[in-house]
């Protein structure tokens, strides 16, 4: 699950849980909302768990190469 999954779990659960008033029955609208809100922020927490190491990585220098350019002399 990206980051822009997790935000769109977390905005649809917020407008279940806040905004909608109607009733099922057997079910809880406001409920669903929570639990959508709960599975966007674990997903998003992954995702940025298994994301953010690759990031940093990226801008470290791992071996530097020196090139000599001067002619061989044998």
């Amino acid at each position: 699950m990206g980051i822009g999954a997790s935000i769109f779990l977390i905005a649809i659960g917020a407008i279940l849980t806040f905004a909608v008033h109607a009733t099922l029955s057997g079910v809880s609208i406001q409920t669903i909302g929570v639990i959508l809100m709960i599975a966007g922020a674990l997903g998003l927490i992954v995702t940025l768990l298994v994301f953010a190491p690759r990031r940093r990585a990226a801008g470290t220098v791992v071996e530097d190469r020196v090139v000599d350019d001067r002619p061989v002399t044998y």
